[in-house]
């Protein structure tokens, strides 16, 4: 790109920047307007690294999306087993399980925008070698199996260091929730987009070239990274060993209740409800009698649950109450499940695959936020890689027992029984909400997250402004 074009696209930005996202509002402005509620909606857009990020890593997810639905399906074609679609899902997620403990470890040490343009790259290579083994036809479910598990091992150091890194993009960690939830907008937007996408090529000419686009869409992302101009910081290189610092961050996690009964539950709703995603196959084949595009349908209707669920946690304007979302989402969640797994009909089955996409994403970005909010900064890295391997690291379990168990009494009675086991930790997660607020109370009030402290500090701060700044 020549000096002219990159002013050119510096000049778009900025405009795009200033129509959506202005900081201020008028004076004497009381009822929000609808202007003011999109501004508000997307103000993390407002930094320009994190706006390179969002553009980037949206386009880049309509491939990933594309891959995973592509992936599933050729499967399924190539073994019409339950058992291998979960062996599959077990093989890309345990080196999550695995390493993510020490990836956050190391998240904490390394400059974490030079680490995801590593993982990035590597995510790309990996995709063109699955499209040139479906392309040629010589896929075998071997190759499957050791890609999936490479992509494992990648997404392990990708995903907490991606979670962590949110916060350098900023240059006001006010805006971190609604970059959390804008975050969490632009995955289930690829997701309510890619799986239709998938469905249709994979139709016309096979999951090769799903796989291919996907390779191809990590250019964007990578595309963001490098034009990202960061203040440079010095990391601190620790020379304590790396099994100390994961007892360090183990031994926090354990002592402090809130984030600890957060992680135990996202890890049961994801053991026990997550892995209805590999049985989708099963659903879309033998349950609704469907091919492919089915199975794009589904996908697409639980990622435009996810995507307007995001969107309303980005227009929240305080994370007060988000601990009640996190325990109901979970229950509502679980039930869903339940439902859909009786369900014949496919827009039944559909609406129901929004409420899941919806519950989830409310329940799983409303726990990312609080712990992002409250975590210690020197053990931001560590405490998000035990996130990922909540979130992440126990589903290929859930996969593998999931497989297991539908290939001897069926997925319907295997994804309602998950949709059970949800139910009951969200209901504990809401009996232990009592003993947690009043921990998290004093951080709240430190970071003037709490309405009356708030108004405290700006009505001192108005006491020291001096009467002829005041007008």
């Amino acid at each position: 790109m020549d000096n002219g074009q990159r002013a050119l696209w510096e000049y778009g930005n900025d405009v795009f920047l200033r129509a959506l996202v202005k900081h201020k509002r008028p004076a004497g402005h009381t009822q929000p307007s609808q202007s003011s509620r999109l501004q508000h909606t997307l103000r993390a857009l407002r930094h320009r690294n994190y706006r390179l990020f969002f553009m980037g890593q949206g386009l880049s997810l309509i491939g990933t999306w594309m891959s995973q639905v592509a992936t599933g399906w050729l499967v399924y074609r190539l073994t019409e087993s339950a058992l291998l679609l979960g062996l599959v899902g077990f093989s890309g997620q345990i080196p999550a399980f695995l390493l993510t403990p020490f990836a956050g470890v190391w998240a904490d040490r390394w400059s974490r925008h030079k680490v995801l343009k590593v993982t990035q790259t590597l995510s790309m290579l990996q995709s063109f070698a699955l499209a040139y083994l479906a392309l040629s036809d010589r896929i075998h479910i071997a190759h499957v199996i050791v890609l999936a598990m490479f992509q494992g091992v990648v997404n392990a150091f990708d995903m907490p260091t991606r979670q962590s890194f949110v916060v350098e993009m900023l240059e006001d960690r006010a805006d971190l929730p609604n970059a959390i939830a804008l975050n969490s907008s632009i995955v289930n937007g690829a997701r309510l987009v890619g799986p239709s996408i998938a469905g249709l090529i994979i139709a016309a000419a096979g999951e090769g070239y799903c796989f291919l686009i996907d390779g191809f869409s990590y250019l964007a992302v990578l595309g963001s990274l490098f034009r990202m101009t960061l203040r440079r910081t010095r990391i601190e290189r620790s020379r304590r060993n790396v099994f100390w610092e994961l007892r360090e961050g183990l031994s926090y996690v354990r002592n402090f209740a809130p984030i600890r009964n957060i992680l135990l539950l996202v890890a049961f709703t994801s053991l026990a409800g997550a892995p209805y995603s590999v049985l989708l196959p099963i659903f879309a084949s033998e349950v609704l009698h469907g091919g492919a595009n089915t199975l794009g349908f589904l996908t697409a209707a639980a990622g435009l649950g996810a995507f307007l669920s995001a969107l309303r946690l980005a227009m929240r304007r305080t994370i007060l109450g988000l601990g009640r979302v996190i325990a109901v989402t979970a229950f509502l969640f679980g039930l869903a499940l339940a439902f859909f797994s009786l369900s014949h009909t496919l827009w039944i089955s559909m609406a129901l695959m929004s409420t899941v996409g919806f519950c989830l994403m409310q329940h799983l970005a409303a726990s990312n936020t609080i712990m992002q909010t409250i975590v210690a900064e020197d053990k931001r890295g560590r405490v998000m890689s035990f996130y990922t391997m909540a979130f992440i690291g126990v589903t290929p379990f859930g996969s593998l027992i999931a497989g297991t168990l539908a290939s001897r009494f069926g997925a319907p009675v295997t994804v309602a029984a998950g949709g059970l086991v949800c139910m009951g930790v969200g209901s504990w997660f809401a009996l232990q909400l009592k003993k947690v607020r009043p921990i998290v109370r004093p951080i709240y009030q430190e970071l003037g997250i709490l309405p009356e402290v708030a108004k405290g500090i700006q009505a001192a701060a108005d006491l020291q402004t001096p009467p002829e700044q005041a007008d």
